[in-house]
């Protein structure tokens, strides 16, 4: 029961802090739901269309969400950095290490999606980078 509540309450976290945007309408495939757009007040400048992440994933690197900070690399630091690339149109090297180029980047993007900005890419960030990355029109920042 106590991981339903806090799957429910990750789930629920990153839509409360970011305006809450509401699912409005489903479009013709299963992948794909329109969601109204965060009033201009927000000033978010976030996707209008959800895409699930699967086959169709803009970067390919790793399926890995680790916790990434200063001094972290491999797979999952290159996923990062490509999704950053997509989302922001950040222009990084996607060496897989992540030094301070690459946490600026994070910064800017986490203040940009308006969620915490640390630094790090959590479970928060990487909802919101995948999500950002993945979506038609990116990059948003």
């Amino acid at each position: 029961m106590r991981r339903v509540l806090i799957a429910v309450a990750a789930l629920a976290l990153p839509v409360s802090l970011a305006g809450a945007p509401a699912v409005a309408a489903s479009q013709g495939t299963s992948s794909a739901a329109v969601v109204e757009q965060a009033p201009a007040a927000d000033k978010l400048n976030g996707p209008t269309i959800l895409v699930a992440q699967g086959p169709d994933d803009v970067c390919d690197f790793t399926d890995s969400r680790p916790s990434l900070s200063l001094g972290s690399s491999g797979a999952a630091v290159r996923q990062a950095q490509c999704y950053l690339n997509q989302a922001t149109g950040a222009g990084l090297d996607e060496d897989g290490d992540f030094g301070r180029v690459t946490q600026s980047a994070t910064r800017a993007f986490q203040q940009c999606a308006g969620i915490v900005v640390d630094g790090r890419i959590g479970a928060q960030t990487w909802s919101f980078l995948s999500f950002w990355a993945n979506a038609p029109g990116a990059p948003f920042c």
